[in-house]
This record gives structure tokens, sequence and C-alpha cells, in this order.
């Protein structure tokens, strides 16, 4: 395998922790609310962060690495904070700005990898095609917080 592939592969692969961090999150958010639209709703983005995740993986294949299989460990530790702060609190604004927490650090790591000088053209374009998905499921988060906090004035 040559270094280049390396760098390809490290790139992914840490795309691939951040989103299987996104949908453990989606799923634990659909399990935390109590509104039947948004646990629909994130129940749904958790089931395409995990298309994601194995377009992620199959690109890692393909160029002959070993894709990740476990999120990261710090997102673990996020959740369970969640947890113990949504038992306090339970409310559902709360799970939707955390929820809008993740989303703007997925978007921000699928940016920078987008920014990654060494990134080949093939492998850039996946990371692109993919953004747009996860773009979109962070702008419909980031209107959906903003939605909650005008009409809870």
């Amino acid at each position: 395998m040559s270094t280049l592939n390396d760098q390809h592969i490290k790139v992914l692969n840490g795309l691939i922790e951040v989103t299987l961090d996104s949908a453990h999150g989606y799923r634990d958010a659909a399990k935390d609310t109590t509104n039947p639209r948004f646990k629909s709703l994130f129940e749904m983005r958790s089931m395409e962060r995990n298309q994601v995740t194995a377009e992620l993986k199959a690109e890692v294949r393909g160029l002959g690495g070993e894709p990740e299989n476990d999120g990261t460990t710090l997102a673990s530790i996020h959740r369970v904070f969640l947890n113990l702060k949504n038992a306090v609190i339970g409310s559902d604004e709360g799970v939707v700005d955390e929820v809008e927490a993740g989303e703007d650090h997925i978007k921000a790591k699928f940016e920078a990898a987008l920014q990654h000088e060494n990134l080949s053209a093939p492998v850039k374009l996946v990371v692109a095609e993919l953004y747009t998905v996860i773009k979109a499921g962070h702008d419909q988060m980031r209107d959906l917080k903003h939605d909650l906090h005008i009409h809870q004035v």
C-alpha cells in the first residue's frame, strides 16, 4: 500500500468514526425525545448516517485498507453525559440542541477532509458527495433548533 493510500485511508477512517458517532447520537436522541415527529426524524437520520458509513467503509476497502468499526471514545463519553443530563432536564429542546451541536462537529470534519491537500480527486469526489448528505442533515437540525427556540419564547 502506498503512502498516499495510507493518507486517504486515515482521512476516510476519521470520517467513518465521526459518522458512526453521528448515527449512534441520532439513535440515542430518538430514544430520548418524547416528540414522535423528532423520534421518526432522528431514526431516519441514524439510518442515513449508517449508509454514509457503509459507503466510506467501501471506499477504504477499495483502497486496500481496514475500515474503522467504532466511533470515538470522546463521543461515547459525551453520550453518557447527555443521557445523565437528559435524565435530569428531560426536554426535547435539549435533545435537539445536542443533536445540532453534533451536526456542527460532523460538518466541520467533512469540510476539513475536503480541504485536505493530499486527497486524490476520486476520493475527494466521494467525500464531496457524502458531504451533501451531511450538510443537508446539519441544515435541517440547525433550522429545527432555531424554530424550537423561536417558538419557546
